[in-house]
């Protein structure tokens, strides 16, 4: 495979390595300072709001400026906020707020970080040589294996080295990945070098023209033009909302009255390995199955995942199910992803997805929230159930549009 593909794929690994270590190590550092298992929360709440518009603000930026060079700026940031914790610790004293002010200038490198490296796949396989279809299956592989590798990975450092080493080990993976961006030519950073025409007649390179206010609103712009891509933002949406509740609650509070919270992390590793083997399956077949194909079945195995999951009925029949939905949302995933990048200009590919990502910081808590209160209420199974409608619902709606229907098979980026 050829350096720039390469460096591409292994930037977007360690970056995931190092959210995925401290995913689990932060959470474990704040209790130990605070002393408040509610602490995370109000760490997590401080900082939603600051986050969803560093996003958005991100989408802007990524239109205007270059997208190689911004990816590896937001890593080194995430970077620097990580390692800053064991400084100030040594220095001053963690407290409560320092977490708040660290997660917010962490915020300015994740979403947008993650966002530009999306916007980059484009540019990437033209690059190459490697087919879009192919690269963002191989994306989405290595972000199941990261999954899966990355808390296990976080056990392993923190159990060797101590909450220091591990933030140490995350801030150095960060800055990995920011290294081996720059690996990447310069130029495929540039606005309008994915070098395809942009859907709908638009000019890829319009956004010179383009008044403040005009940058600012773009991406909904675009959306307003195209209800394909209106119906996939929904289904992402959908998809994250659900997994969220599921993930964050339903399973949880289930194996919580069972007595066996071990099995949860089981569980967990069954989705994700079966987001890698639909991932896998995609990367390699995505051109001799047709994108409706690959819609159908990845909507059908989500469908009966949930499903299956939702019954709570026994821990094979859970199991089962949490790696249906993994099969099946890799393989929409990714089609979905491709679908993204070959219908939207270029010019405005980065707000366009900024407004998606910012999205995704709002409906996994969301959908966490929304199971809590019917868990309460009625009970987990009820909780699950109700998930899996919105799921339905907005499978539902998107098809009732008819808006991925008819869609030519993909050609090379």
């Amino acid at each position: 495979m050829p350096l720039v593909a390469l460096a591409y794929l292994a930037s977007h690994l360690l970056s995931l390595l190092g959210n995925g270590i401290a995913a689990v190590a932060l959470p474990l550092i704040v209790l130990q300072v605070t002393g408040s298992p509610l602490s995370m929360g109000a760490i997590s709440a401080a900082t939603a709001v600051p986050a969803v518009l560093i996003g958005l603000a991100a989408g802007v930026v990524l239109d205007r400026w270059n997208r190689r060079t911004l990816s590896a700026t937001s890593d080194v940031i995430s970077a620097v906020a990580i390692a800053a914790l064991p400084v100030v610790d040594a220095l001053v004293g963690l407290e409560l707020w320092w977490f708040v002010v660290l997660g917010i200038l962490g915020a300015f490198g994740d979403v947008p970080g993650m966002t530009a490296r999306e916007v980059l796949v484009a540019a990437v396989a033209r690059r190459s040589g490697v087919p879009l279809e192919r690269l963002v299956g191989l994306r989405q592989a290595l972000t199941s294996a990261a999954l899966v590798i990355g808390p296990a990975l976080a056990g392993t450092l923190i159990a060797l080295l101590g909450t220091t080493g591990v933030l140490v080990v995350t801030a150095a993976t960060s800055t990995a990945a920011a290294l081996v961006t720059l690996l990447l030519p310069r130029d495929i950073g540039r606005v309008g070098s994915d070098g395809a025409p942009a859907p709908d007649g638009v000019a890829p390179d319009a956004v010179p023209a383009e008044t403040p206010w005009q940058q600012i609103t773009g991406g909904v712009a675009v959306l307003r033009r195209s209800r394909l891509l209106v119906a996939t933002i929904v289904l992402i949406l959908g998809l994250a909302t659900v997994l969220a509740g599921m993930q964050g609650l339903v399973l949880p509070v289930h194996f919580t009255v069972l007595a066996r919270p071990e099995l949860l992390g089981l569980v967990l590793t069954a989705l994700a390995l079966g987001m890698l083997v639909g991932a896998a399956l995609y990367s390699g077949l995505a051109r001799r199955l047709s994108q409706g194909a690959w819609l159908g079945a990845g909507a059908l195995l989500v469908t009966a995942g949930f499903v299956a999951v939702s019954t709570l009925a026994s821990l094979p029949v859970v199991f089962a199910g949490a790696a249906v939905v993994g099969l099946g949302n890799a393989m929409l995933g990714a089609v979905l992803g491709v679908l993204q990048v070959r219908h939207t200009p270029d010019a405005a590919r980065g707000r366009v997805l900024a407004l998606q990502n910012s999205a995704l910081l709002v409906a996994a808590p969301l959908g966490i929230a929304g199971a809590g209160v019917l868990a309460g209420v009625a009970s987990a199974s009820v909780a699950a159930f109700a998930l899996t409608g919105v799921w339905v619902l907005a499978l539902a709606v998107v098809l009732a549009s008819r808006s991925l229907q008819n869609r030519p098979h993909g050609a090379p980026a």
